[in-house]
């Protein structure tokens, strides 16, 4: 179903994504995390839901299609990395702690964080080119936003 959409990831130097691919691999990535623990609980999907409705104006028929086409897209697709370096070609670099905080509100929806969810998230950011320190802080204004 993806298969041109993982070739255009996969080649060795990819053309900037349009808008709509940009969502797609971003929101595969939230699906990523959100799963990286084995477990993806309902308010993980929740805050996903969330995130792009408020980030992309969607309706909630909206916000189901991308989320369904993105969940389709995370089990095919080979590695993180490629999400990874999709957005930061997408992605102004101002805009990645954005990325980062959207990350850590999935990771933290369901009230645990667990050592695969931290090791991602700090591979993804580190791939994004946010320190750890910047991370860090992004999480900590999550946690003591809730």
């Amino acid at each position: 179903m993806f298969s041109d959409f993982l070739k255009r990831l996969t080649q060795p130097d990819p053309a900037q994504l349009p808008d709509a691919d940009a969502r797609l691999a971003l929101t595969a990535l939230l699906v990523r995390i959100a799963k990286s623990d084995n477990d993806y609980a309902p308010a993980e999907r929740a805050q996903i839901n969330r995130i792009i409705g408020t980030r992309y104006g969607l309706n909630e028929a909206e916000i189901a299609d991308l989320r369904s086409d993105a969940e389709a897209l995370e089990a095919e697709a080979p590695d993180t990395v490629r999400f990874t370096r999709a957005i930061k070609d997408a992605v102004p670099y101002e805009s990645r702690l954005d990325v980062i905080e959207a990350l850590w509100s999935v990771v933290l929806a369901d009230g645990t964080r667990s050592d695969e969810e931290n090791a991602l998230l700090r591979l993804v950011s580190n791939l994004l080119g946010v320190t750890d320190t910047d991370s860090a802080l992004v999480r900590q204004r999550i946690d003591d936003e809730r």
